[in-house]
């Protein structure tokens, strides 16, 4: 697609990898029949197709609008046109360009402003986790449409983690809303990889990824998390301290760890942390990518509990977007759960759609996100199996909003077979 930067963008690391982005676009439209929300509004400006276009136009000069803007917000930023393209188009990351061009020349009416600077400063902050308690204290006199962002409260075996120290050892990332939310999933994490011999460390100085405030634009406090995160995570990378080097940062979160995974490329411009970035993105492993090292030493453990003539347990599994567009990685939870003794199936239609949490869109975007949450909880219907299971926090607790069935990570439903 042949572009011509407006001055202001020529020679800008921005208008450079836009302009590196839109050129490798055929225009097919590959992308649009894989985009939620054009198979919602059927808009072509709802789509990826159209969103380019819209990018391309203000890159080019083209005074953007409030109605240019409310386009690239509706993009859940799935990245599932990026699965579809058969061209390679970045879209992620040129529709995080484009919103932050937007945003600094199209001006938020108040309410919209003043609750995305709540959710880009309230969720990653230490405040969070209090707040959540007393909105569990008294949960039961929430509005529904608030209950539904409140879990339950946690029971004992969430706080509970392992105290063996293991030769090998990694770096899990606790998450900024996770261990407020859903604890378990972080403990069950720890458990599962003590049952197979390997230590769980953390940095307690380490917070948010970086994705609340990056996908909000606010580019500078998302970079600020970043570098705050390499510094906290660096003295276990390099070995420096009395727990020695781990050999990998785990991210449970599939959210985080697509985040994560692309500090190399985030912070390839700052000369402090660049070679550090990419040192901290080559070490980060989605948990269901240790599955593989964790089949072997779990298998005798759980056929021992189950015994030889059970039948496979089943799970209803949705690929979080992020796990299955942002990171590639496909078919790995369910090949290796299915290897320890459950039956892990996608939805017979429409596995690769988004469910419609996407971060704080469910928060931004209401009637778009519940309309993709229903249409999600209805394509797992069919199958015949107590739990839904996903790999991502936010999609778990978005399902669940909407689920009689219980939704879970697949790694609580690992940890409980194993106790």
């Amino acid at each position: 697609m042949q572009t011509h930067l407006a001055p202001e963008f020529q020679g800008t690391p921005d208008g450079e990898a836009a302009e590196a982005i839109l050129r490798s676009c055929v225009h097919c439209g590959f992308c649009t029949a894989t985009c939620p929300t054009y198979q919602l509004l059927g808009d072509e400006l709802d789509g990826p197709r159209g969103r380019i276009y819209l990018i391309k136009q203000v890159l080019e000069g083209s005074a953007p609008t409030r109605q240019t803007q409310l386009h690239l917000d509706r993009c859940l930023t799935c990245r599932n046109c990026e699965s579809t393209c058969p061209s390679g188009v970045r879209y992620g990351e040129l529709v995080e360009i484009g919103r932050r061009v937007v945003e600094a020349k199209v001006e938020r009416p108040t309410a919209e402003r003043a609750t995305r600077w709540l959710l880009k400063e309230g969720l990653p902050s230490p405040a969070f986790g209090p707040a959540m308690t007393l909105g569990q204290w008294v949960r039961p006199l929430l509005p529904e449409a608030l209950k539904a962002k409140v879990p339950p409260p946690a029971d004992a075996l969430a706080h509970r983690w392992p105290t063996r120290t293991h030769a090998r050892k990694v770096l899990m990332l606790l998450g900024c809303v996770q261990p407020a939310m859903m604890p378990n999933i972080n403990s069950a994490t720890a458990r599962v990889l003590d049952a197979a011999g390997i230590q769980t460390l953390v940095a307690d100085d380490a917070g948010c990824c970086g994705a609340i405030r990056a996908h909000l634009n606010d580019h500078e406090g998302g970079l600020a998390d970043m570098r705050r995160n390499i510094d906290a995570w660096w003295p276990l990378v390099e070995g420096l301290t009395d727990a020695g080097r781990v050999e990998a940062i785990v991210m449970n979160a599939s959210g985080c760890g697509v985040t994560v995974k692309e500090y190399g490329h985030a912070l390839a411009h700052d000369p402090h942390y660049a070679e550090k970035a990419r040192r901290i993105s080559a070490l980060t492993k989605d948990l269901s990518e240790l599955l593989p090292d964790l089949v072997p030493a779990l298998q005798p453990r759980l056929a021992a509990r189950r015994g030889p003539d059970t039948a496979p347990i089943p799970l209803a599994y949705h690929p979080p977007c992020t796990l299955q567009h942002g990171q590639k990685l496909r078919g790995g939870v369910e090949t290796h759960l299915a290897a320890l003794g459950f039956d892990v199936q996608t939805a017979p239609m429409e596995s690769h759609l988004c469910c419609g949490s996407a971060g704080t869109y469910s928060v931004l975007q209401p009637d778009l996100s519940t309309q993709l949450r229903d249409r999600k909880v209805k394509a797992l219907a069919p199958i015949a199996a107590d739990t839904i299971v996903s790999a991502n926090i936010g999609c778990i607790q978005h399902l669940q909003s909407a689920s009689t069935r219980p939704v879970k990570h697949w790694v609580e439903i690992l940890d409980a077979a194993l106790i």
